[in-house]
């Protein structure tokens, strides 16, 4: 416990020492350009002096090129000396940008790491499994109350095929007999006399036997 937050401690001594630098160039930094704008003005100034005097006090003119002289050789040191500190910043904040996201990257693999140390495969295929038996178990226990109190074994699917099979042969029995009960009606001749069956007679008869097989084939489907 002490090593971790020995850890912690010195981690967070590490940023805040890195942030108290990166703060610290960027003032400097600041202060540089800020002289930089001070010594271009002189050179300005210096420049402006020289032409004035060229033509009417040449030592003036060239004292104050000297000058000028001195102020951009001494800008160009601090042109260099601001470009050295901003490169170092620049690297100091992507190091650290760096150095936390590896922080970051290292809390989330030790996370994942930690949940993973208790979640097995083997305890994952268990549970998976009793759910699977407790689902099966639910469905039993819901076919079993949607099921008719008292129906269950109560019809026997041979009877009820005989039972059918009866109804069909009593209801084409009935058809059968029906057919020979028919009557034949004889042609009578224009005197009033009958004259006994004809072809008429004959073709009823075959037309009556066509739709009786007819009819018992369909009973037969």
């Amino acid at each position: 416990m002490s090593s971790w937050m020995g850890f912690w401690g010195s981690r967070k001594n590490s940023r805040e020492a890195t942030k108290d630098a990166i703060v610290g160039l960027r003032q400097q930094v600041l202060m540089l350009e800020k002289r930089e704008e001070f010594l271009q003005k002189k050179i300005d100034e210096e420049l402006k002096k020289a032409r004035a005097n060229a033509t009417s006090n040449k030592r003036l003119a060239t004292a104050a090129l000297r000058q000028k002289k001195a102020h951009e050789n001494e800008l160009d040191r601090i042109a260099g000396t601001r470009l050295q500190l901003e490169t170092q910043a620049n690297a100091l904040e992507s190091a650290n940008l760096n150095a936390e996201t590896m922080v970051a990257m290292k809390t989330g693999a030790d996370a994942l790491k930690g949940i993973h140390s208790t979640l097995k495969v083997e305890k994952v295929d268990q549970t998976m499994d009793a759910i699977r038996e407790q689902m099966d178990h639910a469905n039993e226990i819901s076919e079993a109350i949607s099921n008719p109190v008292g129906m269950a074994g109560q019809y026997d699917e041979d009877e009820l095929n005989a039972e059918l099979e009866a109804l069909e042969q009593e209801e084409l029995d009935d058809r059968l007999a029906g057919a020979e009960r028919a009557p034949i009606h004889a042609p009578v001749s224009p005197t009033g006399v009958h004259t006994g069956p004809t072809i008429t007679a004959t073709a009823e008869e075959d037309d009556e036997e066509a739709q009786l097989r007819q009819l018992q084939a369909e009973l037969a489907m």
